[in-house]
């Protein structure tokens, strides 16, 4: 990560910690710490300001004044503890950190309004830094979506590049472009193009992916159940005129009635006399005698 500091600033043993820490993150991203911004009440310094591709978080610094460890408590609205002790915060008494990185990010919204820059949406987070050697868990905590509490020193860096790399997720949306202009508009200087580009940036965002051809279709999407009706529909006209047909057959079968068979035509031929009894006679050349 390409970490700047600003010229002006004046750094707590806990933000140059952190400086420590971000140098050493393989994290795409640049981090501009101690940041002076103008005010209505002056000039205020911000803990940091962060890029990554995928969006800008500004963060508060606070370190321990004491070595402590164990499970971290961070209720909103009430001291933070670790363990069964307050923490050891090195805070002014009374500051309230989530007062504090509210305040911290409304001061650069207005700047960038200022300017006439429209950054998006900018998240929060209070980086807590422990002494070196002591163990904070859990590793972060979300107070509310786009307001966390992350943990990390140069010794136990791996929740805050954890952190940094997903606090903002979805697609890419910061070019170095654009980040020459954020940083431009916020702070009236820019890092050269070639320590954006080693940083991590990209000149242009990546083309989404294409989805595929899909192939023409010649029917339209209901022509399917057209055509099934279509069919439906012959296949009852072809049962009609069956049945129809059937019906005219069997009608004119009843109304014929049964074949009758034909009567032999009479005879014309009368039958031959009976011979007569006794003996016949016989004349010469006649037949059968």
């Amino acid at each position: 990560m390409l970490v700047k500091v600003d010229d002006r600033a004046e750094l707590s043993p806990a933000e140059r910690e952190f400086v420590e820490c971000l140098r050493q993150l393989p994290t795409a991203g640049l981090a501009i710490v101690g940041l002076r911004i103008g005010t209505q009440r002056g000039t205020r310094q911000i803990g940091a300001v962060i890029w990554t591709p995928q969006g800008i978080l500004v963060c508060e610094v606070i370190g321990f004044r004491s070595r402590q460890s164990g499970i971290l408590t961070v209720p909103p609205e009430r001291t933070w503890r670790v363990g069964d002790h307050d923490a050891d915060l090195a805070l002014e008494f009374g500051t309230n950190p989530v007062r504090q990185v509210e305040s911290a990010v409304q001061e650069v919204e207005l700047t960038f309004e200022r300017a006439s820059y429209d950054p998006g949406q900018l998240c929060g987070a209070v980086a807590l830094i422990p002494m070196r050697g002591a163990t904070l868990r859990p590793g972060r905590e979300t107070l509310r979506p786009g307001l966390d509490v992350v943990v990390g020193n140069a010794a136990e860096s791996t929740e805050l590049r954890i952190f940094l790399e997903n606090f903002a997720p979805g697609p890419p949306r910061w070019t170095l472009g654009r980040v020459c202009a954020a940083t431009r508009a916020l702070t009236g200087w820019a890092p050269e193009r070639g320590e954006l580009i080693d940083a991590g940036f990209e000149d242009k965002l990546p083309e989404p992916p294409r989805k595929p051809r899909e192939r023409p279709s010649w029917r339209y999407p209901d022509s399917a159940r057209t055509h099934d009706l279509i069919g439906w529909g012959v296949l009852t006209v072809a049962v009609l005129g069956m049945l129809i047909v059937l019906v005219a057959i069997i009608g004119s079968l009843l109304d014929d009635g049964p074949a009758a068979e034909p009567a032999a035509p009479p005879s014309t031929t009368a039958p031959a006399p009976p011979p007569p009894p006794g003996p016949v006679e016989c004349w010469p050349l006649q037949p059968d005698c």
